[in-house]
């Protein structure tokens, strides 16, 4: 059985080996990262009037006011408050200084020389920003329910502060990067508040599950987020950002307030993945967050700063306002008619003239146009060309009769214009802002007269070109199943005719985080290629109404094009768990030649898929581990009360790793495709394709509680070897001393006004690691004597008053109990320390907080002093014991306490993926009721043990 275990044991380090180089391959491969670095001129004032008269928390945490400097010092703007004020929350273990990417941003837009305004915003009544900043001291927010609260009542504060420096009824911007936006909005309602942007915020998954009041905070942020008017955008990083899953960071819907939920690789300008910290000052992202809370300042209601937000942070998904083009007399002086069927292609257009595209008889019809770096109003890059281009659909019978109106989009965006031969987007470089295409579809019902679509050029200086004609308003519906990619790939072919726009539908493929599919592209080896395309075929993915991914198809074999989605995904409720792939590929065709794209290839890429397996499981480890050592304890309870025989670890180990785990990988696997609510088990609802994810977890925390078994044995062993030196008789009362009753009040006392219990349970796991340690080097010692010892006889006189030889003596044999709690202690020992893990998020928040703080503010929350009872008693019990430490109760013969050990395990596997918390709960209960029932009588000296005594 040894084998066995080490076997499971290898498996297990393996395995996360692996999935850990999987997951951090994800950065490279799924969504590659195109940022540039953001630099800047810092200096920071501290606001000092923000003092203990404001609040209580002045003293653990700052505010400070940004000013941007130049290479001499000279500040941009006056230091003191001037403008429109907007408040930064960092995140869990964030800091202030991470506000200085967009308010430098914001700074060198504004003006652009020191106290210079800009001519952009001269005449227009916009004032500057005054970025105020609050320091948490790098708090580990994510960990700790009463931290986030801490954090609210000291930003709701710094608001009533920062306020009082400016006119009555001044509104503040909020922005929260991380946990940062948990707490901008724990802030809601309040009328203080004109929008909030949140960047890389998990709005409805904790990313760490460890706080049942970290869960009660975000229940009161969903609904306050349902009802209150306040403007509220969320920027997601994507599959880059490995902090946090993405699909927490989507808000959920509402009709009546602005919510939005924006991914960077969907966001116009920018295209690209972003990680977690990379969000605060990626080039492409922070100038439009700046640009978009300058903006905000002259927004009077709701509904303006929603328009406002939709502006400068688009992606594509919604209709931007549009404006109504003139058909201007120019145009119609130099109007042309184009063939039937021919596509418009303008290369370096120059002055104006009206295009007349003849709609196609077949209907429903599709218009396709792109204009590169030129606009189509209102959408256009940062710094577009002079090229302005306008669509109309027009009816009469020939140019001197036109009657035009403006034709309305059902798409009007900004796509990119990948470079070909270049990865996209370009590492540390990415987008420029004057760089990308105006993507405008229309679609021409089958009952719209009209008879032409007019596509006016004006401005043209040789520079940008345009391109647009009719496709085939249908898409090309694949039967590919995700069955069939679990043993293969499947083959789509490009459909003839190709066009300017060709959609693809797979509704059998399955739509989810947890999977991740692969595209290769299938080209015709042509001796004459075809010249280089204005737009090369590029792949759009839309995999959710925030979320867009594009990927340039001329790319070299060995690079990787993976489809992912974060709409449905564990624990996340979702109606589009089987909704299917949709893709389209976008391209202008080259002139004169066919398109050497044969065909896609599609199959599931398996390293990236098991990559997000493990970024979303990875609180998984020690909930289950915590329920393996449960059912381990319930089996060697169950092996005590039959055979009044302890099995020692090991014992218990092979037993386990034996038919019982075999049992249990089967279960997993039946259960993983039971239709459960999303909270429960891992959250995956069933779905089959995952149904070897819960397997594959069990065996990993099976084999990490081996290897901490034998961890533990290395520990023991130099403890034991000091034990030996300076080992301590056990004490012979069968009761608790009245000295430990006064201190186990003072650790209550402790606990209640000062330490959370969390701080207990550690000092217990510390004195049972040695009491193992001691009473393992007893056992040794004791098993070491040999059954007989040679005596010297002994003469005695007997009742006539002559000496008699006495046998030899044999010494008394240990008592079976001895061993017994030994094995029970280590048991326990092995338990307690895979509930270190659920502990120590508080305890290093516990810490974190007392090394900067010090005592000067209570540490909230976590002062229960009965969640730690139980293990004080026990290990307390343990340590002085004379007799065994368990004794089965009379009352029990129907349900053995040993059945609370059951629970425990089916709560660490069923509800231990999504409450982590909750499993530790369990297991208080459970050693509670073990101390209750077998060790209470006798810990208070009722029922005392005594040894068997011959007769």
């Amino acid at each position: 059985m040894r084998l066995v275990i080490g076997f499971i044991t290898l498996f297990s380090v393996l395995a996360v080996l692996f999935l850990y180089s999987a997951t951090v391959d994800i950065v490279n491969d799924l969504s590659p990262q195109g940022c540039r670095m953001s630099y800047m001129y810092p200096s920071y004032v501290l606001q000092s009037k923000f003092d203990v008269a404001w609040t209580r928390l002045a003293r653990r945490y700052s505010l400070w006011l940004y000013r941007e400097t130049n290479e001499h010092g000279q500040t941009w703007e006056p230091t003191h408050a001037n403008g429109v004020p907007v408040l930064f929350i960092p995140g869990n273990a964030g800091s202030s200084n991470q506000v200085r990417s967009i308010a430098s941003s914001a700074v060198r837009q504004y003006y652009d020389a020191p106290h210079s305004i800009a001519s952009e915003f001269q005449a227009r009544p916009l004032k500057p920003l005054d970025f105020f900043a609050v320091d948490f001291n790098e708090d580990l927010s994510a960990f700790h329910g009463p931290t986030i609260e801490a954090q609210t009542e000291y930003s709701a504060r710094a608001i009533a502060y920062v306020l009082s420096l400016y006119p009555l009824g001044t509104q503040i911007i909020v922005m929260g990067h991380s946990m940062g936006g948990i707490v901008a909005m724990s802030l809601l309602p309040s009328p203080n508040i004109s929008a909030i942007i949140t960047m890389s915020t998990p709005h409805t998954l904790p990313p760490a599950r460890f706080d049942a009041r970290v869960d009660r905070v975000y229940d009161r942020n969903q609904h306050t987020l349902a009802a209150d008017p306040t403007p509220v955008l969320s920027l997601c990083g994507g599959a880059t950002d490995l902090m946090i899953p993405s699909e927490a960071c989507v808000l959920a819907n509402s009709d009546a307030p602005f919510r939005r939920t924006v991914f960077s690789s969907a966001l116009e300008g920018a295209w690209t993945g972003v990680g977690h910290r990379e969000m605060v000052w990626c080039h492409q992202v922070r100038w439009r967050v700046a640009r978009a809370a300058l903006e905000l300042g002259a927004a009077v209601s709701p509904a303006a700063r929603g328009v406002v937000l939709d502006r400068w942070l688009r992606d594509g998904h919604a209709l931007p306002p549009l404006a109504g083009a003139q058909l201007t007399a120019g145009l119609l002086a130099n109007a042309e008619t184009l063939p039937e069927n021919m596509h418009l292609v303008l290369e370096k257009p120059h002055g104006e003239r009206l295009y007349l595209l003849p709609v196609p008889a077949a209907r429903p019809a599709k218009l396709v146009l792109f204009v590169s770096r030129g606009s189509i109003a209102p959408v256009s890059p940062r710094h577009p060309i002079s090229l302005v281009v306008s669509v109309f659909a027009c009816d009469g019978t020939g140019v001197d009769d036109l009657r035009c109106r403006n034709l309305s989009p059902a798409v009007l965006k900004l796509i990119p214009s990948p470079i070909p031969g270049k990865p996209f987007p370009i590492p540390k470089e990415g987008s420029d802002e004057s760089e990308g295409i105006v993507l405008f579809e229309a679609n021409i019902p089958s009952d719209v007269s009209s008879k032409w679509v007019g596509i006016g050029v004006e401005n043209g200086r040789g520079e940008g070109w345009i391109t647009g004609g009719f496709v085939v308003n249908k898409p090309f519906t694949s039967s590919g199943s995700t069955l069939q990619l679990l043993i293969g790939q499947a083959s789509i072919p490009m459909p003839e005719p190709r066009g300017l726009r060709t959609s693809f539908e797979l509704p059998r493929l399955l739509s989810n985080a947890l999977v991740v599919y692969r595209i290769a592209p299938r080209r015709r080896i042509s001796d004459k290629p075809c010249a280089d395309p204005l737009l090369a075929p590029l792949l759009m993915h839309a995999s959710h109404s925030s979320e867009t991914h594009y990927f340039p198809l001329t790319v070299p074999p060995a690079h990787r094009i993976l489809l992912h989605t974060h709409a449905a995904a564990p624990h996340i409720h979702s109606e589009r768990a089987s909704a299917g792939l949709r893709f389209i590929v976008y391209s202008s065709g080259s002139v004169g030649c066919k398109s050497d794209l044969m065909g896609l290839d599609l199959s599931i890429d398996w390293s990236a898929t098991l990559g997000r397996w493990a970024s979303r499981y990875f609180t998984v480890l020690p909930t289950w581990a915590t329920g393996v050592v449960a059912v381990i304890l319930f089996q060697a309870w169950g092996m005590s009360e039959r055979t009044e025989v302890v099995p020692t670890v090991e014992q218990s180990l092979a037993i386990f790793t034996g038919k019982p785990l075999q049992r249990m990988l089967l279960c997993s696997i039946i259960l993983s495709v039971v239709p459960l609510p999303e909270k429960f088990y891992l959250g995956n609802r069933g779905e089959p394709l995952f149904s070897a994810l819960a397997p594959l977890l069990l065996l990993i925390s099976s084999g990490f509680v081996c290897a901490s078994w034998w961890l533990l044995q290395i520990f023991i062993w130099p403890l034991g070897r000091l034990g030996r030196l300076g080992f301590r008789r056990r004490r012979e009362e069968t009761s608790v001393h009245r000295s430990t009753v006064i201190s186990m009040g003072l650790i209550f006392l402790l606990i209640l006004l000062f330490v959370p219990w969390q701080v207990a349970f550690l000092g217990c796991w510390m004195i049972h690691l040695y009491n193992c340690a001691a009473s393992q080097t007893l056992v040794l010692q004791l098993a070491a004597v040999p059954e007989t010892v040679a005596i010297p006889l002994l003469w005695r006189r007997a009742e006539g008053g002559e000496a008699v030889e006495d046998e030899p003596r044999r010494p008394a044999s240990p008592p079976p109990h001895i061993a017994g709690n030994h094995n029970h202690n280590m048991h326990l020992l092995l338990l307690m320390t895979w509930l270190l893990p659920l502990a120590a998020p508080v305890l290093v928040v516990w810490a974190r907080t007392l090394a900067v703080a010090g005592l000067t503010t209570p540490f909230d929350g976590d002062h229960f002093f009965l969640s730690a009872a139980p293990f004080l008693i026990l290990v307390d019990f343990a340590s002085w014991t004379n007799g065994p430490i368990f004794e089965k109760q009379s009352f029990e013969g129907t349900v053995s306490v040993r059945w609370a050990f059951a629970c425990l395990g089916a709560a660490a596997f069923l509800l231990g993926s999504r409450k982590a918390y909750f499993v530790f709960d369990v297991a208080k209960v459970a050693i509670g009721l073990v101390v209750l029932i077998r060790i209470g009588p006798r810990y208070w000296g009722r029922g005392s043990w005594s040894p068997a005594r011959p007769s």
